[in-house]
Formats: structure tokens, C-alpha cells, sequence
């Protein structure tokens, strides 16, 4: 039996791999929720439901995103505190973000169940397609704090050393959803089949959210245990600078997303945001696989640089850098012969609908290449408590680019320009984030 890796532990690449496999298999299921949801409620809903998912969903993201701050901003704070020999401090630091993040997932599941359908028409839903969204929106929120909270314990499982157990827990959340979705989207009558897919997720939600809670909140072999704590306004605020690149990115990410389909609406119709809905759901997969391996390497250069081993962070920065190259080119290579095959599994009762969408996933499976190496950049400042750096780096790829790049190329290139877009602002996302690595480089000793 293979010995517990360790924060403190010298890195190889087969024990970086062997660390990081849970956290980015963690990612990847949770990103299976709106896959699953998608494949039945597209082929056994209909197209409408499922563009309507495609349109609200980005909404009920950013409203979780709350989860995913105080996880990658928190668990930075707690990986440091450890380093710095603190286990006392690092575990009130811990159980303050849990109940700060339950508490915030409370009152944006109330304003979201409130506002939904307003906010439904403001993104362009109307008629069917605007009571789908704010049925399955409204049932999705009756469990946004257990998914909040599953947003946080990704990140602090790693952190607790128990990465196989948060990928167990992820696993099982995951499949809940398949199973359910399967029962009830395939067994119930066709008016309630898409209230079955939300139903399925937020059950699923609180198993990923749910189990954690109770696992930490007992004795219990890992470093880390909810305990008493006080209100520490600071360490908040700490944790939401920390985070605030990952927050901020995935709000970017989500309001983009909300313009693509606007944009699409106006090039393609309701073809176009199915369309975009398909490639979305891939590149959840696929980004999830390098937001999973800077979770699983974050508490290990917050261990290393609270504990000052720099030779440790050059080290892990190196053997980083080249693996999520390679990850690129196999993401590429898997995207461009995936293209027909995906588009024909979601969307293969509508053949127009499937040529665009094959169409848009050619162009847009080249953002896999570049797209690794920013999510890294982000993700390795914010486990250096350099909140700032990485917050500017999202800002800048999955907002600034972005929207430049939706609003601009169509105007020259149609709806080609619009999935051009994507691998445009992901080159320029990397173009800067090695512009910081190179000017941080002296201050942190990488």
C-alpha cells in the first residue's frame, strides 16, 4: 500500500499526478451535472427545454461561484497556516468559511428563487422557453447552499490531504445525478420530464454538499475538523481577495456566456444557443480537468511558500507548466475527433442543428490548447495570497478578451467569429498570465 502523500512531501511527477488525479476527477463529475442533465432532457425533452437549461444555467453558476471563492481563497489561508506549523488557527480559519459559505448559499438561494423569472426575460427567454428556464432554475436553487458548499469542500478536501475521499464523495454526487436523471427523466410523463432533471441535480447537490458537512463536522483521520470559531472580518476578507480571481472568473465565465447567447439568438436563433449549449458542456469536461489540477496543486505551493521552500515551488512550477502543455494537445486532438460523434449524441435528431454544431466545435476545440495554461496562472497566485495578480489575470481572459473578441469578430466572420471568439481570448489569456509569471518571478523565489 502506497504511503499518504503529504503537503509537505517532495513532488516527482508520478507523485504530483498520483495528488492531483482525485481533484481533477473531483472537477470533472461535478461538471457532469449539466452534461447528464443536458443529454436527457435534449433527447427525451425536446430542443426548447433544452435550451432553455443552456440559458438559465449559466445564472444558477454564478450564484454558486460563492462556494467556489471561499474554497480557493480559504483553502490557500488554511494550506499557509499549516505550513506555518498552526493547526489550531488553520482549523478556526476552516470552519469560519464553511459557515460563512452555508450562510451566503441560505440568502442567494432566496433572492434567486425570487428573482428568476425577470431575470429569465432580461437574458431573452420568452413563451415555452421562459417557464422552462424558470422551472428548472427554481428547483436547482432549493439546493444551491448544498451545492455552495460543495464548491468549498472541492478545494479543502485537498488541503485536509484527503484528496481520494473528496473524488469518492464528488463520484457519488455525480452518480445520483445519472441515476436519477435516468429514472425520472426517462419515466416520467413529458411535462414533468424537466422538472425530473432538475430534481436530479439538486439531490445530487446535497449528497456532494451534505457528506462533507458531516464528515467534518466529527472526529474524523484528516487535518482538519469544523470546530468552534468567531467572526473574523479579516480572515473573510483575506479569503475573498484570495478568491477573487476564481470567483471572478467563474462570473465571468457565466456573464459571457449569457452575451454568447444573445449573440447566437441574434445570428442563429434557437439553434445557436442549443449549439453553444453542446460545446459548453464539453469544455466543462475539459476546463474541469485543469480548474481540478490547480485545486490539487494550490494547497501545495501555499504548504511550500508558507514554509519558504523555494527550490520546491520552482520545481513544482516547471514540472506544472509542461503537463498542462501536454493535457492541451491531447484536449485538442480528443475535441477535433470527438467533434461529430458529441454533436450526434446530443443533438443527432436534428440535422441542422448537429452540422452547426459540429461546425463550432472544430473551431472552438483549439481554445483547449491555451486554455490550461491560464486557469494554471490564475489559480498558482491565488495559493501565493497574491489575490490581486490573479484576480487581474481572470479579469482580463474570461471578461476583457472575451467580450471584445463575442462583440467584434461576428461582425466580420458571422457566427464562425463567435466561436473564434473563445481560442482568441484564450491566447490572450496566456499571453499575460506568462507576462506575470515573469514579473512576480524575483518576488516569490519560483
Amino acid at each position: 500500500m502506497k504511503q499518504q502523500i503529504q503537503l509537505s512531501d517532495h513532488f516527482t511527477y508520478g507523485r504530483l499526478i498520483r495528488f492531483t488525479l482525485p481533484s481533477i476527477g473531483m472537477m470533472i463529475f461535478t461538471s457532469i451535472y449539466g452534461v447528464v442533465d443536458g443529454f436527457f432532457v435534449s433527447n427525451y425533452a425536446g430542443k426548447t427545454p433544452f435550451a432553455a437549461v443552456n440559458l438559465i444555467y449559466p445564472l444558477l453558476m454564478i450564484l454558486a461561484t460563492a462556494g467556489f471563492m471561499f474554497g480557493t481563497g480559504g483553502s490557500a489561508i488554511v494550506a499557509k497556516t499549516l505550513g506555518e506549523g498552526d493547526k489550531p488557527r488553520a482549523n478556526r480559519y476552516f470552519s469560519l468559511f464553511v459557515y460563512v459559505s452555508a450562510g451566503l448559499g441560505v440568502i442567494l438561494a432566496v433572492l434567486g428563487i425570487a428573482f428568476t423569472r425577470p431575470l429569465a426575460r432580461l437574458l431573452g427567454a420568452e413563451g415555452e422557453m421562459l417557464e422552462a428556464a424558470v422551472l428548472y432554475a427554481r428547483i436547482i436553487l432549493l439546493a444551491l447552499p448544498f451545492n455552495v458548499l460543495q464548491m468549498l469542500f472541492q478545494s479543502f478536501f485537498v488541503t485536509a490531504e484527503k484528496p481520494q475521499l473528496g473524488l469518492a464523495v464528488t463520484v457519488s454526487s455525480g452518480m445520483t445525478n445519472m441515476i436519477l436523471d435516468a429514472v425520472l427523466v426517462i419515466l416520467l410523463p413529458q411535462e414533468y420530464k424537466l422538472a425530473g432533471a432538475a430534481a436530479a441535480t439538486a439531490l445530487s447537490q446535497v449528497v456532494g454538499g451534505g457528506v462533507p458537512l458531516l464528515y467534518f463536522g466529527r472526529n474524523n483521520d484528516s487535518i482538519l475538523r469544523l470546530s468552534r470559531t468567531a467572526f473574523d472580518g479579516k480572515a473573510i476578507a483575506r479569503a475573498c481577495a484570495n478568491g477573487s480571481s476564481e470567483f471572478m472568473s467563474n462570473i465571468s465565465m457565466n456573464l459571457v456566456g449569457m452575451l454568447y447567447n444573445i449573440q447566437l439568438i441574434k445570428y442563429a436563433g434557437e439553434d445557436g444557443v442549443a449549439a453553444y449549449g453542446v460545446l459548453m458542456y464539453v469544455s466543462m469536461i475539459f476546463s474541469a480537468a485543469f480548474i481540478g489540477y490547480s485545486i490539487g496543486t494550490a494547497p501545495v505551493f501555499g504548504y511550500h511558500d508558507g514554509a519558504k521552500n523555494h527550490g520546491e515551488l520552482k520545481g513544482l512550477l516547471r514540472k506544472s507548466l509542461l503537463m498542462i502543455g501536454c493535457f492541451g494537445v491531447t484536449m485538442v486532438i480528443s475535441g477535433e475527433l470527438l467533434a461529430e460523434p458529441l454533436a450526434r449524441l446530443f443533438v443527432g435528431y436534428d440535422e441542422g442543428l448537429m452540422t452547426l454544431t459540429i461546425s463550432g466545435f472544430r473551431i472552438f476545440a483549439l481554445s483547449f490548447l491555451f486554455m490550461g495554461f491560464a486557469i494554471f496562472g490564475s489559480g498558482f497566485f491565488t495559493a501565493l495570497n497574491d489575490g490581486l495578480t490573479s484576480a487581474l489575470i481572470s479579469f482580463l481572459r474570461t471578461l476583457v478578451f472575451q467580450v471584445a473578441a463575442v462583440l467584434l469578430l461576428p461582425l466580420r466572420w458571422g457566427i464562425d467569429g463567435i466561436w473564434w471568439s473563445i481560442v482568441v481570448a484564450e491566447v490572450m489569456g496566456v499571453v499575460f498570465s506568462a507576462l506575470f509569471l515573469v514579473l512576480k518571478r524575483k518576488r516569490y523565489g519560483y
